[in-house]
């Protein structure tokens, strides 16, 4: 069981913001869709935008750069990352205005616990081995039951 201290403390509203900042921006990329007639270009448009804005805070961190020996040696399952951005985003443009935010956020939290679960559990890559217990579990359940409840509008 995590400890509640000071650290925790200031990580939960740093989480808790990654769920208010990815709403507003399914928000933001549902309206860009409609004026691009296309949840892969609004999804374009929006990745664009944040290379830019990445590229501009890589440009001037202090931390060293790789060369392109470095990047070669990366393992090729470790470049999937933004496939999987361009299809939570895109899926996300899509979804949003047709199952309301509230439930896409519910099914997107219950997939995420789902899924980090079995990671916790089997080892995969590279975490730490954590059983899947009667609590998580339950917790889950109750999440998923959470978002039943939410579909009624």
């Amino acid at each position: 069981m995590m400890k509640l201290s000071s650290q925790f403390l200031l990580l939960l509203p740093l989480a808790m913001g990654i769920g208010i900042a990815m709403t507003f921006q399914t928000a933001i990329n549902s309206q860009l869709r409609e004026y691009l007639h296309s949840p892969l270009q609004a999804a374009l448009l929006s990745f664009l935008v944040g290379t830019i804005v990445l590229a501009f805070f890589v440009f001037f961190q202090s931390a060293a750069k790789p060369s392109l020996q470095e990047l070669n040696q990366i393992p090729l399952y470790l470049w999937f990352g933004g496939c999987l951005g361009v299809y939570a985003i895109s899926i996300s443009i899509y979804t949003a205005p047709r199952l309301g935010f509230l439930t896409l956020s519910g099914l997107i939290i219950f997939g995420q616990i789902m899924m980090s679960m079995l990671l916790d559990h089997f080892g995969w890559l590279g975490v730490e081995k954590t059983p899947i217990n009667w609590q998580r579990l339950l917790g889950s359940v109750v999440i998923f039951i959470g978002v039943l409840l939410t579909l009624q509008r």
